[in-house]
């Protein structure tokens, strides 16, 4: 952000000085974005002419409906004033401020009363008006300039993500819910675009070129008005149409204002939560980008998810559900869905993504079923890893994944992994947790990378060879096979075991129970036996002799369990078929390869160590992770000996020179 920028932040912040004490830190918010919004609205929406003022009379004089729809369209935009009167004319007068600034805000278009009306504005009017502060506040906005001269929409936005990111601070928001440096945008929306740059320039298709893109999480409309100018500068002939959802009414407010200001319409920006409410049900796109909220739960909608997931691929989310404390792939999901079919030129796909979705869950959960799912209909194009700080409300490591279904037949079943986290500089003075930034020479040079990765098959050599990795997508995916070990077993009474079967569950209603724990105490000392049946022949005759009937089943086991002792060098224990039983203390996982084949790997790495073990098939799971990490694992030789022992003596020496000095 410029210093012009940090000035301009700095004054409308500084309101916050006139609300202290009136207002708690976390409501600072509900008075400083209107106003500002407000004060962009009085800059850029054109005002009436005196021929357009006739016009407006003449309209309602002839009884037209739609009054406001006609007014809109002599106006060419849907943000307008209704009258002549300036922001500074309506707050000039302290006594009749309180009547005069909410007529102003009526004065506008219904388009723009509703922005206005998102953050429930007349309200935190009248209450300023209460307190006696409306007059001050108003003021101080006369002094901001927002004209598009001085600020363009780029620019607004940077100024409006500045003043939420502070509002968030200061009211101990979700960490997760930040927004997307403009860098950051840049970057992402290259690499989505980056195979089509032909195509949507090519000669004699520029003015057919018709495009949809669409947000789910669109927040302030950063992405959406990137990937819109990049792909007019790419081809100024083409028709581009951008459609978003966002959930916060502030945010909702500034994207659906920045978005009316480019000539898009105003219907295309919906409010709501995307996962519990699509807005856009039904529509697909050609592009699709957003940066949802990281490790977010969606237990707030969890019932609404899952009887969607219930509808299978029906609905969105027939590949599974994440664990309900992070619905980053659920916006996935919901995006995959809305791509338009491969038939009909297909969609390309952008997220953010911190690296839980990359690894999250086991073998058959239901991260690793979506990353399954996605990865066999071979929809992962690349996962880009991202430099730490580089956002304003979190410095963790971040991912895009690019995905595609119209995949060309040289890049079918392989995916990029593209190592990008060396590509940033250190800012001068940081942003809340944003410390780095990607230059725009780093863009371009990361942006030439990832077109030249695209072209390259597994084994080519690439410029950025040690950064990118073309692997095959079955690479991701592995068997989660159970090892079993036959149970083995020795039969003797203990002390403990007396204790443990006296408080045996079964035991609580059997009669003769304190005959049976008298009887099995005459035994303590006799054994081990090696086998069940001759343990079982010596059980029968004491409990015979003692009185004790036959056992009931429940009992028996009981004392059964009570008996028997794990021991390598015992009985192998079988079922009533013949079938060896596994001892549930001895079951080992391993993960093999997805294509390896489990009877050899038990054969050549298990068996040498454990001759009697075996793999239970039917307790396979297959599942799918990317292991992003262990692609770029850099192995630094560690130090020997001898140099660290060196580097000790080197520093005692050094000790012993610094305490001659200090007692000399």
């Amino acid at each position: 952000m410029s210093a012009k920028h940090q000035e301009l932040v700095g004054l409308i912040w500084s309101v916050a000085d006139l609300l202290r004490g009136d207002y708690r830190q976390s409501e600072y918010g509900k008075v400083i974005l209107p106003f500002t919004v407000l004060r962009r609205l009085d800059c850029v929406a054109p005002a009436p002419s005196a021929e357009m003022l006739a016009a407006m009379d003449e309209f309602k004089e002839m009884g037209i409906q739609r009054y406001e729809h006609r007014l809109e369209e002599a106006m060419g935009n849907p943000l307008f004033k209704k009258s002549t009167t300036t922001y500074e004319e309506s707050v000039e007068d302290p006594e009749s401020i309180g009547k005069t600034l909410p007529e102003y805000v009526k004065s506008f278009s219904s388009k723009a009363v509703e922005i206005l009306e998102s953050y429930d504005f007349l309200s935190q009017i009248k209450r300023l008006d209460d307190i006696g502060l409306l007059y001050q506040v108003a003021q101080k906005f006369t002094e901001v300039d927002l004209h598009t001269n001085t600020v363009d929409n780029h620019q607004m936005g940077y100024i409006f993500e500045d003043l939420i990111r502070r509002f968030s601070e200061i009211s101990n928001d979700t960490a997760g819910e930040h927004f997307t440096p403009r860098e950051v945008v840049r970057l992402m929306v290259n690499l989505l675009l980056a195979p089509d740059e032909e195509s949507l320039t090519r000669e004699g298709e520029r003015h057919g070129i018709v495009k949809r893109i669409f947000d789910p999480a669109c927040g302030t409309g950063g992405m959406l008005a990137e990937a819109h100018d990049h792909i007019l500068r790419m081809n100024p002939d083409a028709t581009i149409t951008v459609h978003g959802q966002e959930l916060n009414p502030e945010s909702y407010a500034i994207c659906l204002s920045d978005m009316i200001l480019k000539g898009q319409t105003a219907n295309n920006i919906k409010l709501g939560n995307s996962i519990s409410d699509d807005k856009h049900k039904g529509r697909t796109f050609d592009y699709l980008l957003a940066n949802p909220p990281f490790g977010v739960e969606w237990k707030k909608v969890k019932s609404f998810v899952e009887k969607e997931r219930n509808d299978g691929f029906k609905g969105r989310f027939g590949a599974g559900l994440p664990r309900v404390n992070d619905g980053s792939l659920l916006f996935l999901q919901h995006m995959l869905h809305k791509m338009k079919p491969a038939r009909d030129g297909g969609s390309r796909i952008g997220i953010v993504f911190n690296g839980s979705p990359l690894f999250t869950g086991g073998a058959e959960s239901g991260e690793s079923n979506i990353r399954k799912w996605i990865l066999e209909h071979d929809w992962l194009e690349a996962v880009v890893a991202l430099p730490d700080q580089l956002f304003y409300n979190t410095g963790i490591a971040t991912y895009f994944w690019i995905l595609t279904n119209r995949k060309e037949k040289a890049k079918k079943g392989k995916v990029i992994l593209f190592d990008a986290r060396d590509h940033s500089v250190k800012m001068r003075k940081s942003l809340g947790d944003k410390r780095k930034l990607i230059t725009g020479e780093q863009i371009e040079e990361l942006s030439s990378a990832y077109k030249a990765a695209l072209s390259i098959s597994l084994d080519s050599e690439h410029p950025m060879h040690s950064k990118i990795q073309v692997l095959n997508s079955t690479n991701f995916g592995y068997k989660r096979i159970t090892i079993e070990r036959p149970l083995k077993l020795i039969f003797e009474v203990s002390s403990s075991g007396i204790d443990q079967l006296a408080h045996a569950k079964a035991l609580a209603g059997y009669e003769s129970s304190s005959v049976l724990l008298e009887a099995l105490r005459s035994l303590i000392g006799a054994g081990p036996y090696r086998k069940k049946v001759d343990f079982a022949g010596v059980l029968a005759d004491t409990l015979n002799a003692a009185g004790v009937g036959k056992l009931p089943a429940s009992v028996e086991k009981a004392v059964w369990g009570a008996v028997s002792c794990p021991d390598p060098a015992g009985e192998v224990q079988r079922d009533r078929l013949g079938n060896i039983l596994p001892d549930p203390d001895l079951r080992e996982f391993d993960t093999i390869a997805l294509d390896a084949d489990a009877d050899e790997y038990l054969k050549l790495e298990v068996r040498p160590l454990i001759p009697d073990a075996w793999i239970d098939h039917e307790k396979t799971k297959v599942g799918y992770e990317i292991p992003f990490m262990r692609y770029f694992f850099d192995f630094k030789q560690l130090r020997s000996v001898a140099e660290i022992d060196a580097d000790l003596k080197h520093t005692e020496d050094e000790i012993q020179l610094l305490l001659k000095e200090i007692t000399s």
